[in-house]
């Protein structure tokens, strides 16, 4: 309930980004209860504030009053009758409204079941994590997929979505809050079933808030969230490791391998105690995954063999997983142990 045009079309404009489809109520007729309560948010203006509140209509949550200038005391009185949660002053706060909007809109869906969050790491370098955060992907009925390695390339190559339209970690301008899951995977690229949030060619950094905000609206939208992390303890892999329903460490069957993770797995564990080790293949000194994780004091998930031509096939339109694949298998096991902690 908005007079101003110009409050009109910036509201117009923010909720068209966040997904909610706006019904402007007509000039100066009363509102209904019906109306007052079934909308998912209301939206008003000073004089449409001041005329709820002579209404006595029933307290609701997700109410914002919007000025165009300096909220005065005249406004702030208005607000508090109507028991707004949020005065805004437009423009400025463009991303506060948008915060509110998206959080009006995805508490009506918050009686679905929630997505998990699953962060993968390697206990040494090379020992195939992002490859394994890929399979996790493709192995989920529906998945978020999200790149935090600033300096790895694009896990989108990995996964053979290079070309796939949409945007990349750059082109996000994010600094937290909380976000729509439906406007976020309609505007990433979506490649063989998983929403993928990548880096690119190019360096850059994460911090944690974005992080947070993209890993949580993927969780709400009921997904599998996929975290690939850098094997450095950045605030966006901190962020990421704090919100993991599960950590998955990854190594590879070898001593040095062994020795690596080891020295990485106390620090994982003080961040975040689900922790959980998967053993890759091959074993060239005949070491056992058994072996590997008594020596790396973490929980064995799951052990793979060595699969044929895998490398090859990542250089040719990225991995795609066979279902009696050692990798698949392994996929399905560790998504399995993440569904019985959700239970």
């Amino acid at each position: 309930m908005l007079t101003d045009s110009e409050l009109r079309d910036e509201l117009d404009r923010v909720a068209a980004a966040v997904g909610i489809r706006v019904v402007h109520a007509g000039g100066r007729d009363p509102v209904s209860r019906k109306t007052w309560s079934a909308a998912t948010a209301v939206v008003l203006d000073q004089a449409a504030a001041e005329r709820c509140g002579q209404l006595a209509l029933p307290r609701r949550t997700q109410v914002s009053v919007l000025t165009g200038t300096d909220a005065g005391t005249a406004t702030w009185a208005a607000a508090v009758a109507v028991g707004a949660q949020h005065v805004l002053t437009l423009p400025g706060q463009e991303q506060e409204l948008t915060g509110a909007l998206a959080e009006a809109a995805e508490s009506v869906r918050d009686d679905r079941p929630h997505g998990q969050v699953v962060a993968v790491i390697g206990g040494c370098g090379g020992a195939g994590a992002s490859l394994f955060a890929v399979a996790l992907a493709q192995a989920a009925a529906d998945a978020l997929l999200v790149d935090l390695d600033p300096w790895g390339g694009g896990i989108d190559l990995l996964v053979g979505g290079e070309t796939t339209p949409g945007l990349r970690w750059p082109d996000l301008a994010l600094q937290g809050g909380r976000l729509n899951w439906s406007a976020v995977r309609e505007a990433l690229p979506r490649h063989r079933r998983i929403s993928l949030l990548s880096g690119t060619r190019r360096g850059y950094e994460l911090d944690a808030g974005p992080v947070d905000a993209v890993v949580d609206a993927g969780r709400r939208g009921g997904v599998t969230v996929v975290c690939d992390l850098p094997r450095r303890l950045t605030d966006a892999t901190q962020a990421a490791l704090d919100c993991a329903d599960l950590v998955v460490l990854v190594s590879p069957c070898h001593v040095r391998a062994c020795a690596a993770g080891a020295t990485i797995a106390p620090v994982l564990t003080a961040i975040n105690p689900n922790l959980g080790l998967v053993v890759r293949g091959p074993a060239p000194g005949g070491l056992r995954a058994a072996e590997v994780a008594e020596i790396t004091g973490v929980p064995l998930l799951a052990s793979m063999r060595a699969q044929p031509r895998l490398a090859e096939q990542l250089e040719h339109g990225g991995l795609r997983l066979r279902r009696r694949s050692a990798l698949a298998a392994a996929s399905r096991r560790v998504l399995g142990v993440l569904a019985g902690r959700a239970a």
